[in-house]
């Protein structure tokens, strides 16, 4: 019935939507736009912005859920090719704000660094396409030189988050097309051998002092360890649960930074408690596995690792801001996906959703008559 109040395009191209996933996506953004208005003291303006972006990034959904992989495919070349040079010109003529030299002004400043999101996985996934699987040890060595080139300019910005983040989406599908276990295992050994030195000789002061505050949080309580110390006031006070919404002490108070962006998952924690953040991640869990389930119904390799790369991410954007805000990793500046503030990182997310629906099986659509 509704299919015959739509246009025929717009009913051809929703069949390309899942509509299970869309719903518990729209489900888990309508959560952070109530802990967002809550969060901004009732800053509608704040609210009405999330919600352009979400709308933004729905309509990108759509778009790119009509995206075939094998037109993906052709995409990746040139999407990682022009990302990279982004980011070089990032570091040469770039837009400085707040001690980081992240953006460039078209009229309007854009961040690159976003489009390395997607453009990682996707020339890994390409890469690995046209290669026999599992992998060959050199081709992991290449595929690792396709992630640490964008990783190593994102890192001289600095911005070590998304620099995390973008490593990580690549690896995962190095992982997926079936990295060995002995070369994942030498990696680790080498990264644990390689972080005293990334440690000294690595990191600006700022970010060795993040890695001081996790290891010792006590240390600096009204400094570095501010963020932290008061995070996990907020958490813990929730109880089972909660304060209830709007009733925040930590928040309201202005006790808890950032509270709209990274730290937004404490504040969600204090008003609805270990009962209300069972039931976040119950919704980050299922959409987890509904991206890896549309993943495993792609037309091809490609369409297989890229799926299931970008669900993946997903997970780990997920771990590392809530171990960030719980104290069991250091402060990294990765936000909540789909409920802290900020449009660059709900459209692209969105947009990775819409990749993750187009990369099944196509079905017939039109069928001849009689």
């Amino acid at each position: 019935m509704i299919n015959g109040l739509l246009p025929s395009w717009l009913t051809i191209a929703l069949q390309r939507v899942d509509a299970v996933l869309l719903a518990v996506l729209s489900l888990l953004v309508m959560f952070g736009l109530g802990t967002l208005y809550s969060a901004s003291d009732a800053n509608m303006d704040q609210v009405q912005r999330q919600i352009i972006h979400f709308l933004i990034g729905l309509g990108l959904l759509v778009i790119f859920s009509q995206i075939s992989s094998k037109t993906l495919r052709l995409w990746s070349l040139w999407l990682y090719g022009i990302g990279v040079a982004l980011l070089v010109l990032v570091l040469v003529i770039g837009v400085t704000k707040k001690g980081a030299q992240r953006w460039l002004n078209i009229g309007v400043d854009i961040q690159p660094a976003e489009i390395m999101k997607l453009a990682v996985p996707m020339m890994v996934a390409y890469y690995f396409s046209e290669k026999p699987l599992p992998p060959r040890f050199t081709d992991v060595l290449i595929a690792l030189l396709l992630v640490f080139v964008p990783m190593l300019l994102i890192m001289k910005q600095p911005d070590l988050g998304t620099a995390l983040l973008i490593a990580t989406s690549g690896f995962f599908v190095i992982y997926l097309a079936g990295m060995s276990w002995w070369l994942i295992g030498g990696g680790a050994v080498l990264l644990s051998v390689a972080a005293p030195l990334l440690y000294f000789f690595g990191m600006h002061d700022y970010q060795r002092r993040r890695v001081d505050t996790l290891l010792n949080p006590e240390s600096d309580l009204l400094g570095t360890g501010y963020h932290i110390y008061q995070s996990k006031i907020a958490i813990g006070s929730g109880g089972v649960y909660g304060k209830g919404w709007m009733n925040g002490d930590q928040s309201h108070l202005d006790f808890l930074p950032e509270r709209h962006t990274d730290f937004i998952f404490a504040v969600f924690g204090e008003e609805f408690g270990l009962v209300g953040n069972l039931i976040l991640m119950g919704l980050y869990l299922f959409i987890i596995w509904r991206g890896l389930y549309l993943a495993s119904k792609g037309e091809d390799t490609f369409a297989r690792l890229l799926g299931g790369g970008l669900s993946v991410s997903f997970f780990f954007y997920l771990f590392v801001n809530t171990g960030m805000v719980s104290g069991l990793l250091p402060v990294v500046g990765v936000p909540l996906p789909l409920v802290s503030y900020g449009g660059t990182s709900v459209v692209t997310l969105m947009m990775a959703f819409g990749i993750i629906m187009g990369m099944r099986k196509r079905k017939r659509i039109y069928q001849r008559e009689g």
